[in-house]
């Protein structure tokens, strides 16, 4: 599947966020995506729902300035792509593969709280 399909799901996916002050907030406020997300109706559909998007576009203009951005997401990834068992080819089950994404996260997170 195209990232580009996945977005809205992913997007009405995110859980309420609790804030400080005020309700539960129920959609983001912003969404940074590079050139694989640059198309019109997802731009709108995002409008719609009073997101703001920082989508770069085809052709137009360089997603390095969204790197700053990306880069937490892209480590993060990496991170879970360092676990062999994670690569999609070992589990076919959507609840076994979730199961060793948590696992794989502890375990990270359990190396980065002790170095």
């Amino acid at each position: 599947m195209h990232d580009s399909q996945a977005l809205q799901p992913l997007v009405r996916g995110i859980p309420p966020i609790r804030s400080r002050r005020g309700p539960r907030r129920r959609r983001p406020a912003k969404l940074h995506a590079d050139k694989g997300y640059d198309y019109d109706h997802l731009r709108k559909w995002l409008r719609e729902r009073r997101i703001r998007h920082r989508i770069a576009r085809k052709g137009i203009e360089s997603s390095t300035r969204l790197g700053r951005h990306r880069w937490v997401v892209e480590r993060t990834v990496s991170w879970l792509a360092g676990c062999r068992r994670l690569h999609r080819h070992y589990e076919r089950k959507a609840e076994h593969f979730l199961a060793f994404v948590g696992i794989a996260a502890a375990l990270i997170s359990y190396r980065r709280l002790t170095n």
